[in-house]
């Protein structure tokens, strides 16, 4: 046989006749190295198109378009700019496409549909890497969130705060509550390929709880607790934040129902010399700080030292907990998140 100098100068049927027949002769008991001397082919190639073919079929070797696809193999200036507007004002989702997330498919598929280029997904990969993209884990937003609210508060209602806070010489903590599960799992560990590392764990789970404020100077006041979330136990949290203080307190807190309760507004009242509290918009946790302290706990306090008891999880948060009020350093770190920047102020 003759064998083929390179089979990309063939046309298209025939470099489908070709994948057809050495598929045939794999199919037959040939190794795919002879195939390969036999058709003149790289066998990485023939080994590409085994896989193809037992993944798919036949139709994934069947003959495709050749040469440049329609309007053009390069895009033009106005239409990257076009591409990358897209991508960063909206989500896939919101303009129909059935995808959540940017990724290169997503992409892909907003290039052809703005220019009609089919770019590979690798050329995609560079073109967004050009355009100043990088791949990032996403901040959750709901959707219920007022965006007008969001901007109002960041530019309008929050700079009052903290003026106001200045005049006073009040501190601004900003505030959470979050619950821990002895499940919990963060991080990864290593393990043979092929074979899921087992951890062992103990067979009934048990939940507990924090309450926590951090402030942009370092100051970190925490309790720990197991019961339910309730007014009783959240008055308590503020009688021990305004005691431990030697500032008027200014709390910031989401809009959770204990936060707005009659009791609450009550204790407040007769304290509002020591403490006011302030309320994020809706559904706006990426506005707290105090979220990524949260984070903080559960991957190393939490996920990476397996408790065997409430009291064994209890004591681990309170540990890691007063280490990290000793280092205010890192608290602080919490404020230079882009999307909390802006507490850096006050």
């Amino acid at each position: 046989m003759v064998k083929i100098q390179d089979a990309r100068s063939l046309s298209a049927e025939s470099q489908e006749a070709l994948r057809m027949l050495a598929i045939r002769a794999v199919e037959t008991g040939m190794t795919q190295g002879d195939v390969a001397k036999q058709f003149g082919v790289a066998r990485g190639t023939v080994n590409r198109w085994v896989k193809q073919f037992r993944q798919k079929g036949t139709r994934a070797l069947k003959a495709r378009k050749q040469g440049r696809p329609k309007g053009g193999g390069r895009i033009l200036g106005w239409q990257a700019a076009q591409v990358v507007r897209t991508i960063t004002d909206r989500t896939p989702d919101q303009i129909k496409m059935p995808f959540m997330l940017w990724t290169r498919e997503a992409a892909q598929m907003l290039i052809n549909q703005k220019t009609g280029i089919q770019y590979s997904l690798q050329h995609v990969g560079r073109l967004l890497r050009r355009w100043g993209f990088t791949p990032q884990k996403p901040i959750r937003k709901a959707w219920e969130q007022n965006s007008k609210a969001v901007e109002y508060w960041i530019k309008e209602e929050y700079p009052k705060i903290s003026s106001k806070a200045k005049k006073q010489g009040a501190e601004i903590h900003w505030g959470d509550e979050m619950s821990m599960r002895s499940d919990h799992q963060a991080g990864r560990t290593w393990g043979k390929k092929g074979q899921t590392p087992v951890i062992s764990v103990p067979g009934k789970r048990f939940t507990s709880h924090m309450i926590s404020t951090v402030t942009n100077r370092g100051t970190l006041r925490f309790m720990v607790f197991h019961e339910r979330f309730t007014t009783k136990v959240f008055i308590e949290f503020l009688h021990r934040l305004i005691k431990a203080s030697k500032q008027k307190v200014y709390l910031i807190v989401d809009n959770h129902p204990v936060h707005r309760a009659k009791k609450v507004k009550n204790w407040i009242a007769k304290h509002k010399e020591r403490i006011e509290i302030f309320f994020l918009p809706s559904y706006s946790p990426e506005l707290n700080p105090d979220e990524f302290l949260n984070n903080d706990v559960k991957s190393n306090a939490v996920g990476r030292q397996r408790a065997a008891s409430r009291d064994d999880l209890e004591g681990n948060v309170r540990t890691y907990l007063r280490k990290r009020q000793r280092q205010p350093e890192i608290v602080k770190k919490f404020f230079h998140a882009n999307s909390v920047q802006y507490a850096m102020q006050g």
